[in-house]
């Protein structure tokens, strides 16, 4: 049951500020600390001042109003009465804690407001129909808070709706748009702060993925290093041949990171069996249609857990991905070189006119070192 705009002409300015402090407490964390539940912030209210705060701190603690009803009472307040503010619907299910529309109803909160509905299918609704059966007031926002909050949970929704992660490709290209020059070579295009920039990517992300030719070329480890980490994301690497090296840095190192390597039915027997024996996790997808296979594969990753994977290239899987309509949002660094002939950041037939390319829903833009960072949402889940 969608309640989707339910109460939201209810919602007042004051409930969005309070909201607004709801999405703060949410950020707090981060994905990778919480995968594969979302990020969620809640505040209890009473008389227009904070009595508790709380947030999804990771997998396995406290949801967002347990950690707020705590909060309440250590400070020596009590809930009955007050109003809750979180930034998803309260659950009304039970996992690794029990469902928090019952500590609410246990609490004696007379009003939930939420700004985001949850669409996986053991929630969508549960909680706010047991929150009004039980007789608290629940309202659902509207506009900036609640766009918000889907937003900082896309990886979440996605995986939730369609069982596939949430794919952001990530890419340096120079000014005239090439992603490595003639030869091949590709180090280095963007700058240190953003390479920096991508490790704090990695570490937010369940997984990163590359394609055999750049695992050829680079020898890449594709870990998060020198900044805080919760865990290593998993390696993937696209390769239908099982071409990959036994003494290749992502081999040499499983047991910091996972290494899973999508291949082919046709691949030789002898070196996946050795992959497979140097602790790889081998994924076979067939099929000759190049969109069939891309969202079988990101099936079979989706049905591991991981709910975000960031791909990191080279152009020929790239373009793999855009041109079966697997990418949800563009990472794109664009360095001051001119390289002046080379390779380009997509390969593939493309769009076959203008008027049929993938145009963003939005685009922003910032500094990043030497480089301009641009950023592109093309779907919203």
């Amino acid at each position: 049951m969608s309640t989707e705009g339910v109460g939201a002409k209810t919602v007042t300015e004051r409930d969005r500020a309070h909201l607004a402090r709801a999405l703060e407490l949410a950020a707090s964390s981060s994905h990778a600390a919480v995968s594969p539940n979302p990020l969620v912030g809640a505040v209890v209210v009473r008389d227009g001042g904070s009595i508790g705060e709380g947030f999804h701190a990771r997998v396995g603690d406290l949801h967002a109003e347990r950690a707020a009803l705590e909060d309440c009472r250590a400070r020596g307040e009590d809930p009955a009465g007050a109003t809750i503010y979180v930034t998803l619907e309260p659950c009304g299910h039970s996992g690794r804690q029990p469902p928090c529309a019952e500590a609410i109803l246990d609490s004696g909160i007379a009003r939930v407001v939420y700004a985001s509905d949850d669409p996986s299918e053991k929630a969508s609704g549960r909680g706010p129909g047991m929150l009004r059966d039980g007789g608290v007031e629940v309202e659902q926002a509207a506009g900036a808070e609640a766009a918000a909050a889907r937003l900082l949970n896309q990886p979440f929704r996605k995986h939730a709706r369609t069982g596939l992660p949430l794919v952001r490709l990530k890419m340096a290209i120079s000014l005239d748009g090439f992603a490595a020059a003639a030869g091949g070579d590709s180090k280095w295009i963007s700058g240190e702060q953003s390479r920096t920039l991508v490790h704090r990517w990695r570490a937010d992300a369940d997984a990163v993925a590359v394609g055999i030719g750049t695992a050829l070329a680079d020898d890449p480890l594709l870990t998060a290093r020198d900044v805080e980490a919760e865990r290593q994301p998993a390696r993937v690497v696209f390769d239908s041949d099982a071409r990959l090296p036994l003494g290749s840095q992502l081999v040499r190192t499983i047991e910091q990171a996972p290494l899973i390597i999508v291949t082919g039915p046709g691949a030789d027997g002898d070196r996946t069996h050795d992959l497979e024996r140097a602790g790889a996790e081998m994924i076979v997808i067939a099929g000759r249609d190049q969109g069939a296979r891309v969202e079988a594969a990101l099936s079979e990753l989706g049905r591991r857990g991981i709910s975000s994977l960031l791909l990191e290239g080279g152009p020929v899987l790239a373009g793999s991905f855009a041109a079966s309509g697997a990418i949800d949002e563009l990472s794109l660094f664009v360095a001051p070189l001119l390289i002046g002939g080379g390779r380009p950041a997509l390969e593939g037939e493309g769009a076959g006119l203008v008027a049929q390319a993938t145009r963003a829903l939005t685009l922003e833009s910032e500094r990043s070192g030497d480089d301009v960072l641009l950023q592109a949402r093309l779907r919203e889940w």
